[in-house]
């Protein structure tokens, strides 16, 4: 019971993670403008991975999307492929799981292959956090480094300073998203313990003597027939006889001689 639980614990909060990964790629409150020295503006600015947006004071808003990809610099590019990955993995995870929960029955399916789904599902999920999270921190760097710069040069008295950005509502929901995932994935991996039988864990245990390719067997005892020769008598090393003569006797006395 605790097993299945487990099972659709994981399966449900990596469905969350997966979800707010997706809501917080599509937001565009990825940076917000700073309005720190500045409360009272009549254009407010913020920009996601997709479109960046003019929100002015009598509430119209105006987004324009991004109509260049090579023009963009390469880590933002590289947060958006992370967070594309992290969503089609967490994708597949959750087709995967959905097929390996212990209460959904389809056919004859053993629950070694349910095991070995959820195990997969949960590596899908915990791959799916790490790029989730990975690709919320690299854009945040890309802010902290921008801010900083934004205002040694400003302090600087340089002319023409462009507006500075700070940490956005979507950076927050994929931190939290990653992280569920994460949980869901670590959740999924100790339920796939509880779900392989007892029975296939002891199945390849064999016992074996110490010696080399020797194994004991149990088998019928052999029985002599009492007519074998006696050992002493058998030709080897030792044991070998000497020539006899025409007469039938030895040249010389043999060891056989005394017995």
């Amino acid at each position: 019971m605790s097993t299945t639980i487990c099972q659709v614990m994981g399966f449900l909060v990596s469905s969350l993670g997966v979800g707010g990964s997706i809501m917080a790629t599509a937001m565009d409150t990825w940076s917000t403008q700073d309005l720190y020295d500045n409360p009272v503006t009549a254009v407010f600015q913020y920009q996601g991975l997709w479109r960046s947006c003019v929100r002015q004071s009598s509430g119209f808003t105006e987004c324009r999307p991004y109509f260049t990809i090579l023009g963009l610099p390469a880590m933002f590019q590289a947060v958006r492929a992370l967070m594309i990955v992290g969503i089609v993995l967490g994708i597949l995870g959750l087709l995967v799981c959905i097929f390996a929960l212990k209460c959904v029955r389809i056919g004859s399916m053993e629950d070694t292959a349910k095991a070995n789904m959820t195990l997969t599902s949960g590596i899908m999920f915990i791959v799916a956090g790490l790029c989730a999270i990975t690709g919320v921190s690299v854009f945040a760097n890309m802010l902290v480094t921008n801010f900083w710069m934004s205002t040694t040069n400003m302090y600087q008295g340089m002319q023409n300073v462009q507006n500075r950005y700070t940490f956005g509502s979507a950076l927050f929901v994929g931190w939290v998203a990653g992280g569920l995932a994460l949980v869901g994935g670590i959740m999924m991996c100790l339920a796939c313990k509880g779900l392989i039988p007892e029975e296939s864990r002891y199945k390849a245990v064999s016992y074996n003597a110490s010696g080399r390719n020797i194994s004991y067997r149990t088998g019928p005892y052999k029985v002599g027939s009492g007519y074998e020769a006696d050992p002493k008598t058998r030709k080897g090393m030792g044991y070998e006889e000497a020539p006899r003569s025409e007469d039938g006797r030895r040249p010389y006395p043999s060891k056989y001689d005394y017995v």
